[in-house]
């Protein structure tokens, strides 16, 4: 199976499942703009320039759902560039980890915000007097 016929079989499945979609937003208004649209903004890893093979289809089936076609050329296209790159956007550093899914960085957030917190904080700032009824006088007394 070459890439043409590989991007032909994701827009034919991407097609049922617009179908699908497309039954639910009949069925309940609303459901596409409120349900589908954000999950599958998640599942595309849409934070990712360059994206991974494995968020090729949901992204195909959110390009979808807009108004803009979507053609088998394009498909193939971003096919065979997440497949050259393997997943890594141009110029990226290739350093682990440097193409996370939002929920891995998140977690690598909290491991890191674990090691700094052993680290001492910054004293805190001074809070401001407490205003009193008569302070609500924006100009600045002398």
């Amino acid at each position: 199976m070459d890439n043409t016929q590989l991007a032909e079989l994701l827009m034919g499945i991407a097609k049922a499942q617009a179908a699908v979609i497309d039954a639910v937003e009949r069925a309940e208004p609303g459901f596409r703009n409120n349900h589908a649209v954000p999950m599958l903004t998640t599942a595309a890893n849409v934070r990712a320039a360059v994206p991974r093979i494995q968020d090729l289809p949901a992204r195909i089936l959110l390009r979808m759902q807009g108004r803009a076609a979507f053609d088998v050329a394009q498909i193939r296209q971003d096919l065979e560039a997440a497949l050259a790159s393997d997943g890594v956007s141009p110029g990226a550093s290739a350093e682990p980890g440097a193409n996370l899914s939002p929920a891995a960085m998140r977690a690598a957030a909290r491991v890191s915000g674990a090691v700094s917190a052993a680290q001492p904080a910054p004293a805190p700032t001074p809070a401001a007097p407490a205003a009193g009824k008569d302070d609500f006088d924006f100009i600045p007394k002398t």
